[in-house]
């Protein structure tokens, strides 16, 4: 496929180009959960973090349902202050990868987040205006893997699935997105989206 037919590329922000920490203590805090894929695949499908991620819960009734659901051994105040610090920190090479392509392609965040993760990304490194749209899944109501949070936003920024490039660090979301007819890549940080971009058609020195 040739990578000048995408007209516009979706971003995941965890582990795409902010850099997330805090699963591992999270199965420190779970007995019944034996590795990281299997935490990963309760957490996308948990109800108590879909309710908050879509913006139907506070913060306080997350952290009481999903210490409850997964069984952490832990206290509520305890958990959102950890959960508070899954930002660690903007990729070094997040910001001047998004200036370079932004000059040649169409740029979203769609990212399954919430509100006190938002809050980082705007007061600490003004993350939301290095792109043209935002869809933060806890502003949309909508949340990955399902289909129709792809289809709203190529619904509102007027693209066709074959049009956009999607890129998430979770293989469950990129399945789900190829599921949508969108191109969809893995990637792990800024080096892992220039990989992406080059096996689709663009050259090196292009992503300088």
């Amino acid at each position: 496929m040739n990578g000048r037919r995408i007209e516009a590329i979706l971003f995941d922000l965890g582990g795409v180009l902010v850099e997330i920490v805090g699963m591992d203590r999270l199965l420190h805090w779970s007995r019944a959960l034996p590795d990281m894929p299997t935490m990963w695949a309760r957490w996308l499908a948990s109800p108590a973090v879909r309710s908050y991620e879509t913006g139907r819960s506070s913060r306080e009734a997350f952290a009481r349902d999903v210490i409850e659901e997964f069984g952490f051994d832990v206290d509520a105040p305890t958990f959102l202050a950890e959960f508070a610090r899954w930002p660690r920190r903007l990729y070094p090479d997040s910001a001047p990868l998004l200036a370079a392509l932004r000059a040649r392609f169409r740029l979203a965040s769609l990212s399954n987040t919430n509100e006190i993760h938002w809050e980082r990304y705007e007061r600490d490194w003004a993350l939301p205006g290095l792109f043209d749209a935002n869809f933060p899944s806890f502003a949309v109501g909508r949340i990955k893997p399902d289909a129709d949070y792809f289809e709203h936003v190529l619904a509102t920024l007027g693209l066709r699935p074959e049009q956009a490039l999607f890129v998430d660090d979770v293989q469950l979301n990129v399945d789900a997105a190829s599921g949508v007819g969108l191109v969809a890549r893995r990637a792990i940080g800024p080096q892992g989206v220039r990989d992406a971009l080059r096996e689709l058609g663009l050259e090196a020195e292009e992503l300088t």
